[in-house]
């Protein structure tokens, strides 16, 4: 198992630390990072990252690269 999970916040069900699934990393604009996916039950889950983090995701395979 690895070492980096990403969660995130769930405004529809209020859930704190929900992990997020079928992630994708992207940049913003001002050049942030960014991973969204979803809970398996239907909900979609944003949150932000940092450099480190994002990358670390990608690398161990966690998450896919959008950019």
């Amino acid at each position: 198992m690895s070492s980096v999970t990403l969660t995130a916040y769930n405004v529809k069900t209020k859930e704190k630390n929900v992990p997020i699934l079928d992630a994708v990393i992207t940049k913003t604009a001002k050049g942030a990072y960014m991973a969204q996916g979803n809970d398996g039950k239907g909900n979609k889950l944003t949150t932000l990252l940092g450099e480190e983090k994002a990358l670390t995701a990608i690398k161990e395979g966690v998450a896919k690269q959008g950019w």
